[in-house]
């Protein structure tokens, strides 16, 4: 049985390596945030959700798929969380048998038809919930899933595999044939089927009628030896096979919870942003053939999760432009409104809900940051190397139709230098099919790529009014030759030192 609730055509890795622009993915747009909201503190929630987030789709199909089974969770919570809760109880109650490093074959038997008598009871339980519930659920993926259920857990299978367990207790003793080989050995040793006739109360006491048997001497260690060798022999291939049915069918348990979580997580995060008066809505996948990018109402989840009020909603529209140059006053918004274009395309890819009322956009290859970051505590670099160190990691990295966030690149030198390697690193980006938007002070840059690409760059700035108050809004704007670093200093030194004439 296969699990199939993210994938329509493969079990979710759980386990993956996840890709190597992870670490800076969750730094730069604070995705550690959101990983503790879907987990809720759960280290299993937590390495699934990292898995289901940063390991993208490719294919609008796909997202489409998680999408549906989404709905149907967020439909039905409720009775996601028992089918979890119950695989989780599954888990919990084949480690309380003991056994688990037995050595004999007889004791490996008897620990595997303990656990398959747990594995079929929750097996059971699951069913009637398919039962139950199954025809609330929409989705292709929950519904072929429960079809699952009904269709080969039926009450002939669960008879069937009741009547095997029973047999395998072998409560009336083993029953083994064997030839003699060369001394005397015994060959051709096969476990037969337990006699289902019962005993007279005369053979128990002088032993069958009609039939050749002995009696081994209580004191006879050989014999006792040889007889419990034989008997190994016979069980060894039965318990070797049941085991192996035990393993498949828990298994399937493991990766049901797996599946589960992700979604779990995707409940656990909504509510999160839901108690918090934040909307979210499910995007719209297009093809990497259809390039574009629109939104409305978006927002940073990770600011609001941590705010819990206050946060500022954009609107964007980038219609097959490959390059977005976001300018304005400092501290107005644009490292959020970056943030937050970054993860609703990752969360996108994941087949998840978005922090808008709508979004759209083409699927990529791979989203990648290039933010900027402190200076080297260790000296063993500047941060002009450090950056220049990172980018090259990305170009090695990215492929066609993938999408790159700048935040300030190559700001740690001056305005022509920093000019200069920007154009030439994000044109050679933009010519080989990557998106790169980019949020810079770098006046020059922004002049180049205007005169150079009017039609094939969007700007966009950050709002700034006439008395210096930021809205935290970002519109369509050319880019200006300042970012209003005096409005900052007034704010801070207004009650110190005065103001420095136009002259210093």
């Amino acid at each position: 049985m296969k699990v199939l609730l993210m994938h329509c055509d493969r079990n979710f890795d759980w386990q993956q390596e996840l890709p190597a622009q992870a670490p800076n993915l969750i730094q730069d747009l604070g995705l550690e945030i959101l990983f503790n909201h879907m987990s809720g503190g759960d280290e299993f929630l937590l390495q699934v959700a990292q898995r289901g987030v940063l390991c993208s789709l490719a294919e609008p199909e796909a997202i489409i798929y998680r999408q549906q089974a989404l709905s149907d969770c967020l439909a039905h919570p409720e009775i996601v969380r028992a089918i979890y809760n119950l695989t989780v109880e599954t888990l919990v109650e084949k480690k309380k048998i003991f056994g688990w490093f037995s050595q004999t074959p007889e004791q490996n038997l008897r620990y595997a038809v303990q656990v398959m008598e747990v594995l079929v009871r929750m097996l059971k339980r699951l069913r009637q919930v398919a039962l139950e519930s199954g025809t609330l659920f929409h989705s292709p993926a929950f519904k072929r899933f429960f079809a699952m259920l009904l269709e080969e857990l039926g009450d002939e299978y669960f008879a069937i595999i009741n009547e095997h367990l029973r047999r395998l207790q072998f409560r009336r003793g083993v029953l083994i044939s064997a030839g003699l080989g060369k001394g005397n050995s015994a060959i051709d040793i096969v476990l037969r089927s337990p006699l289902t006739e019962k005993p007279r109360w005369s053979e128990l006491i002088w032993g069958p009628r009609g039939r050749l048997w002995f009696d081994v001497h209580p004191r006879d260690d050989a014999g006792h030896q040889a007889l419990s060798e034989l008997q190994a022999r016979g069980v060894n291939l039965v318990a070797n096979a049941l085991t192996q049915s035990t393993e498949h069918v828990l298994g399937f348990f493991i990766q049901l919870r797996a599946e589960l979580a992700f979604y779990l997580g995707c409940l656990n995060l909504r509510t999160g942003l839901n108690g918090r008066g934040f909307e979210t809505s499910l995007p719209e996948p297009k093809p990497a053939s259809e390039p574009s990018l629109s939104a409305l109402g978006l927002y940073d989840p990770a600011l609001a999760l941590v705010t819990g009020g206050g946060v500022v909603a954009n609107d964007l529209a980038v219609a097959g432009k490959e390059l977005v140059v976001i300018t304005g006053a400092n501290q107005g918004g644009k490292s959020t409104f970056l943030r937050s274009i970054g993860l609703a395309q990752l969360l996108m890819q994941a087949g998840m809900f978005v922090p808008a009322t709508e979004f759209s956009a083409n699927v990529a290859t791979g989203v990648f940051t290039h933010f900027k970051r402190e200076e080297d505590k260790t000296m063993t670099r500047g941060k002009l190397d450090e950056e220049l160190n990172r980018m090259s990691q990305i170009v090695d990295q990215i492929r066609p139709g993938g999408i790159l966030l700048c935040n300030e690149s190559f700001a740690s030198t001056n305005e022509r230098e920093g000019s200069e390697i920007g154009h030439q690193v994000i044109g050679a980006l933009n010519e080989v099919g990557v998106k790169v938007l980019l949020v810079t002070h770098l006046f020059d840059l922004s002049r180049r790529f205007r005169s150079e690409a009017p039609d094939g760059v969007l700007f966009l700035r950050a709002e700034r009014l006439a008395d210096g108050s930021r809205t935290f809004k970002i519109r369509e704007g050319e880019a200006l030759p300042t970012s209003h670093g005096m409005d900052l200093y007034d704010e801070i030194f207004r009650d110190g030192l005065p103001s420095p004439t136009a002259g210093d």
